[in-house]
């Protein structure tokens, strides 16, 4: 059933201790805890940020912060904040058994929605015209998604997506601004964003990132975000919807949400990484000396051997466990791999390695890829609406659509439907053929708030007493996006663990 674009949960609920992958208990007396949805394909949910501070105390969770310096997220259904869950779409909980001795409800337990078995096919009807009814179901998504919105603003990078929204929403909502991210020197979309969003007759303007504004407009909204993740696009969002919100728009449309039901293709780099995941253990000092620590190539390659082969489908650099050690000078190592388990069995009942990884993937999303979105428009507020969540949309592509027009297993192209409707108006276009993204100047971010990031963790050494000796051991290796993509984790997180926010240092 289709739950509205603007769907409002303000309450609290205190609810007894649970967790995934334990059996439910009673609370301890005198014991609360916060259970909240929190999922694009729920609804545009308004996250109480105020009542979830004012309930948790603003405490912390240590390892959840491990979690995060690991994995860049919070595994769920835990947040940042103690006592405090944020279930995703594919959480579920369960009614305890009457024979297990407990009352209320069991630990939410993880289905993954949009499993390769439930699609189509095939389609057994007479000839379709696939492109023109994905733009009807599109558009009516895109117009729902957008009711609200008195001033919509499309997060356009130049993709597949953002390309075929674009066109959906130049019908639906012609009032429309695209808004494109520069973020860093590998792609540049903005041309070919352009092209398309005023051959639609839609407005463009573009950003380019400047590390250090960014990091002054997170600071600025940290104090009102109601949890947090550090995926390595939460400062461009951030940067996005200030500029959005200055500028008098009050609704960002996003065009994430439908790799999970179109399903995807792997690439030869996607096979490998997995496999050279390890779970080997090697000292912190290894990636920092001489010969290695100048070339992202083999610290990469040295990290990913250090993880295992679901945390190494998540993307970025990050943190390896015996820096995490290092960190905290406690091993917070062990509970922040416990809380993976929950899910391997639903990721190992993948019948491909293409499920798998969807699978895998759909975890660090609904807790990170949605979530910087979700966490930062509350932050303003600004509305903020996934029209690929649509139930209605998704539902149609899921059951109706014939897996030809998904995935092409013979050529390994994914989104065949999508490609096709952007074709007939543009033909072949740059950036459908290659994936675009909110980038970010992770290097660029060091050089410019290194100082202000270090008096952070001198702040903060109660909980990380050893960050500030990592800081200052690779301040000369932060020219290299491995060592610059940890710097930006500690940059995300340390001002949560610090009681004052911090003003920034210098606001351009």
């Amino acid at each position: 059933m289709h739950r509205g674009p603007a769907m409002e949960w303000t309450s609290v609920l205190p609810l007894q201790q649970c967790r995934p992958g334990a059996p439910a208990a009673p609370a301890a007396q005198g014991e609360r805890h916060m259970r909240l949805p929190v999922s694009p394909y729920l609804g545009a949910l308004r996250v109480p940020a105020g009542e979830i501070r004012a309930f948790s105390g603003g405490e912390v969770d240590p390892v959840s912060v491990a979690d995060i310096l690991r994995n860049t997220f919070v595994y769920p259904p835990h947040s940042i904040f103690r006592d405090v869950e944020l279930l995703p779409y594919e959480f579920q909980a369960q009614d305890a058994a009457p024979d297990a001795g407990g009352a209320g409800e069991q630990a939410p337990q993880f289905r993954f929605r949009f499993r390769d078995a439930g699609k189509a096919a095939a389609w057994d009807g007479h000839e379709e015209d696939w492109p023109a009814r994905w733009h009807h179901h599109l558009c009516a998504a895109a117009g729902r998604a957008c009711a609200t919105m008195r001033q919509p603003w499309l997060l356009q990078s130049g993709g597949k997506d953002s390309t075929s929204l674009a066109i959906a929403l130049a019908q639906e909502r012609p009032d429309t601004t695209c808004i494109t991210y520069l973020g860093g020197s590998e792609e540049n979309e903005v041309e070919s964003a352009r092209h398309v969003a005023r051959s639609l007759g839609l407005r463009h303007e573009a950003l380019v990132c400047d590390p250090g504004r960014a990091y002054d407009r997170y600071l600025a909204i940290a104090p009102r975000m109601p949890s947090l993740t550090a995926d390595f696009a939460l400062l461009s969002y951030v940067d996005l919807l200030t500029t959005i919100a200055d500028a008098g728009g009050d609704g960002v449309v996003d065009g994430m949400g439908s790799d999970f039901y179109f399903g995807g293709s792997i690439n030869r780099m996607k096979r490998l990484l997995p496999r050279i995941a390890l779970d080997a253990t090697l000292p912190a000092f290894v990636a920092e000396l001489p010969l290695v620590r100048r070339s992202f190539e083999l610290c990469f390659l040295l990290g990913s051997l250090q993880m295992n082969p679901v945390e190494r489908i998540f993307p970025g650099s990050r943190f390896t466990d015996a820096e995490v050690r290092e960190l905290f000078g406690r091993d917070l190592v062990a509970p922040s791999r416990a809380r993976l388990r929950p899910f391997l069995r639903e990721v190992e009942s993948g019948e491909t390695p293409e499920e798998q990884r969807a699978i895998s993937m759909s975890i660090a999303c609904a807790a990170g890829g949605f979530a910087k979105g979700i966490f930062s428009a509350n932050a303003f507020p600004l509305q903020v609406a996934y029209p690929y969540c649509d139930p209605e949309l998704t539902d149609w592509v899921y059951r109706r659509v014939p897996r030809a027009q998904m995935v092409d297993a013979r050529t390994n192209t994914n989104k065949v439907l999508v490609r096709a409707h952007i074709a007939r108006h543009f033909g072949e276009l740059p950036y459908v053929r290659r994936k675009g993204s909110f980038r970010f100047d992770v290097r660029g971010l060091a050089r410019q708030r290194f100082e202000q990031v270090h008096a952070f963790a001198g702040r903060a050494t109660d909980m990380l007493p050893g960050a500030v000796a990592w800081l200052e051991r690779n301040r000369s290796c932060l020219d290299n996006k491995y060592f610059a993509s940890k710097f930006y984790l500690l940059a995300v997180v340390l001002p949560w663990l610090v009681r004052e926010q911090p003003q920034p240092e210098c606001a351009e």
